[in-house]
């Protein structure tokens, strides 16, 4: 017999320590309090407990007000539009530019030397609401004549200095200005509903349907969560903290959503964190589904505009995001599948870090943290 036969299988001894036990990944859907049920949970007076006055009653978010420089006022009208959002309206000092939800308008952009954050804008229940944020700011009600839908707008600040606006009587759309999309039958491993039929797209910007959050980074976190608690009904889904060198835990960012009760809002509307530098963090827009933010990711891609961060899942709010600069340096988000709260939603508070950031993602740039 020839001495070069080959065996017939490669043997593996048990001293060669391979493990058989790695485990597939999963995904599934759960109760907000299964979910959370090994995270700490922040009693209610945590931001109750504060001095009791009126509360100025927000309703929902409307809209972001940046100031934008003539001189790239036509790159930032294009990248918008690839963005996903419509103009609206146009003058010779400000532009308003729309989703296809019920809203009139979710950004404006007002026109002037030098770029500013303008604040985001929060509708309010009623009259007396707006005077009360009209009081809060020392500020004058002032009458939109020239905004799509109208209403009336005041502007206070908070205590870092931050605008923040108060929109009210703004007539919304009667409709929204496309239909819903279908949503595409999947076929997944076990159930194949699509028989006979194929996935077909058509390319371009993912559609901007409304306005879902913006955030800011701060220097004193007990300061602004007072302060933002107290005046208004916006309650924290999550809170995270910091860790001295001693042990000592101190919260550094927070996420905050509209109080309505028992009616179901997003996650958060609202958010702020600590940094070494204060300015908007970024505002971000709802889209409608996994394919249209992944066609929307390539097609500002293949433009050539500066990505941020993306794609990827949150961990706190189970948003799917995508991050990008626009070319004034502002940070916006195309997201979808938010989680929905209401008041019988435990707050959770949890370690901050990298890993409190995303489920999945590639890995956290320095300029998202800044």
């Amino acid at each position: 017999m020839d001495d070069q036969t080959p065996t017939s299988s490669t043997q593996i001894s048990p001293s060669d320590n391979v493990n058989h036990n790695v485990i597939p990944n999963s995904g599934r859907t759960v109760p907000a309090p299964i979910a959370m049920k090994d995270v700490e949970h922040v009693p209610s007076t945590r931001w109750s407990s504060f001095p009791s006055i009126p509360k100025i009653k927000i309703s929902k978010i409307s809209h972001m007000r940046y100031r934008h420089p003539s001189s790239g006022i036509k790159e930032l009208i294009t990248f918008l539009l690839d963005f996903g959002m419509e103009v609206v309206k146009q003058t010779d000092s400000a532009i308003w530019f729309g989703g296809y939800g019920i809203d009139q308008y979710v950004y404006y952009a007002e026109i002037g030397e030098e770029k500013a954050f303008l604040g985001g804008t929060w509708e309010v229940e009623s009259w007396e609401d707006l005077e009360r944020a009209s009081k809060l700011g020392n500020s004058e009600i002032i009458e939109l004549k020239d905004a799509p839908g109208g209403g009336h707008i005041t502007t206070a600040h908070d205590p870092e200095g931050f605008p923040i606006n108060f929109i009210y009587g703004a007539a919304p759309r009667p409709q929204p200005t496309k239909q819903p999309a279908e949503a595409l039958q999947v076929n997944d491993e076990f159930s194949k509903p699509r028989k006979g039929a194929f996935q077909r797209f058509q390319p371009g910007p993912a559609a901007v349907h409304k306005l879902g959050h913006f955030g800011l980074t701060i220097h004193d976190f007990e300061l602004q969560f007072r302060w933002y608690t107290t005046h208004f009904n916006l309650v924290p889904s999550d809170i995270l903290y910091g860790q001295d060198e001693n042990g000592k835990q101190f919260d550094v960012a927070a996420f905050l959503h509209v109080d309505r009760g028992k009616a179901y809002v997003d996650h958060h509307s609202f958010f702020f964190s600590v940094a070494a530098s204060q300015h908007v963090h970024h505002s971000s827009y709802e889209v409608h589904d996994y394919d249209s933010q992944n066609m929307g990711h390539y097609w500002l891609k293949q433009k050539g505009y500066k990505p941020v961060w993306g794609l990827g899942r949150h961990r706190l709010g189970s948003q799917i995001f995508d991050y990008w600069w626009d070319p004034n340096g502002f940070m916006v988000e195309h997201y979808i599948d938010g989680d929905l709260v209401n008041e019988d939603t435990p707050t959770g508070r949890q370690p901050a870090g990298d890993e409190s950031l995303a489920v999945w993602s590639e890995p956290v740039p320095a300029t998202f943290l800044d």
